[in-house]
């Protein structure tokens, strides 16, 4: 393994504006230098264990994806290094495979597309009568059913549901995980059918090179000119939602002018602080981006500097409130409109 070279980057110091304005070729950043790279031979270890000689390539793009017809894996560039890192988290309020379970469980399922691109799995009868229809058009919302015992549960917001390719990773990477007792999980259930296919299927295939052993890179970074600012830009447009009508009654029963007297804490200030938590509170209640539920707490700050509205209770009692009272919007949002499905 490469050893990783301790030389920091010339931008490791810039302010989020001069970051910014950089574009991805000129981060000059290689997978084999980062930490990242502990974690691929991570999952080639795992395929290693289970009999499998396929290892899926990797490199570092915008997004995490498995292009069609080639078998191996985007990383995002912000896992790259701790700096970038807090760039997404400020841009996005979240940083997507950000620790190692995280990391690894997304490893999981874009090896799951990788190897049903790498054998063309997808082309057996069996695989559609268990999955469905690989060419299935892909949604760009879908409506989950949190209760059904059809499907795994690996990654959030029940994606497994989503597409029937995005089933067969998600069943793929519960069966790959090291020490997974998915017999025992799932017993039970009839998403257990699919995780037997799914072991019948690798062992259909251990031991056996590729069909497909192409290892072209889709969109690299390192040939990409655009900026991060623009590419934050499109991802918040990708993820944006039309903010609903202003909330003033609700407002005000939060944030009451006829409370105690004494310093009173702007109500603006006070979400501008706890934005941060209160998006990745509201996200794991909910199973919607936390930039999404970003955009109505930046609607509700602005809303409240226009009104002077003050925190004239405990913040804490405050905090539970809105809390609940984001929850509750964004909940209603879903339902209009579906989830929606990642780039």
């Amino acid at each position: 393994m490469p050893r990783r070279s301790n030389k920091q980057p010339h931008w490791v110091n810039f302010r989020d504006e001069d970051l910014l304005a950089m574009k991805f070729a000129g981060l000059k950043l290689r997978l084999e230098k980062t930490p990242l790279f502990t974690r691929v031979h991570q999952l080639y270890d795992e395929l290693e264990d289970r009999g499998l000689r396929f290892r899926p390539h990797c490199w570092l793009a915008e997004e995490w994806f498995s292009p069609d017809g080639i078998p191996g894996i985007a990383i995002p560039f912000y896992l790259a290094h701790p700096r970038l890192a807090k760039l997404e988290a400020r841009q996005m309020y979240e940083v997507e495979g950000g620790n190692e379970r995280w990391c690894m469980k997304l490893l999981r399922h874009e090896a799951g597309h990788a190897i049903c691109t790498a054998y063309q799995l997808h082309r057996r009868k069996r695989w559609k009568q268990v999955f469905g229809e690989y060419s299935r058009p892909y949604p760009t919302h879908y409506t989950p059913r949190p209760k059904s015992k059809h499907y795994v549960l690996h990654l959030e917001w029940w994606y497994a549901q989503s597409h029937p390719a995005e089933d067969f990773a998600e069943t793929f990477a519960v069966w790959l995980k090291s020490g997974s007792k998915w017999r025992q999980q799932y017993r039970g259930w009839p998403a257990l059918r699919k995780l037997e296919y799914t072991d019948q299927l690798m062992e259909s295939i251990a031991g056996k090179p590729a069909l497909i052993r192409t290892r072209q890179q889709v969109e690299p970074i390192s040939r990409i000119n655009k900026t991060l600012e623009e590419h934050y830009r499109e991802k918040r447009e990708h993820y944006g939602i039309e903010v609903p009508e202003v909330y003033d009654g609700e407002l005000l029963r939060l944030f009451p002018q006829n409370g105690v007297n004494g310093r009173q804490r702007s109500a603006a200030a006070f979400l501008k602080r706890m934005a941060p938590e209160l998006c990745r509170m509201c996200a794991r209640g909910t199973g919607e981006y936390p930039y999404v539920i970003a955009q109505l707490v930046q609607d509700m700050i602005v809303r409240c500097r226009e009104m002077n509205l003050k925190v004239t209770r405990p913040e804490e009692e405050v905090e539970t409130e809105v809390a609940i009272f984001i929850t509750v919007q964004t909940i209603n949002y879903l339902h209009r409109v579906h989830h929606r499905v990642p780039v």
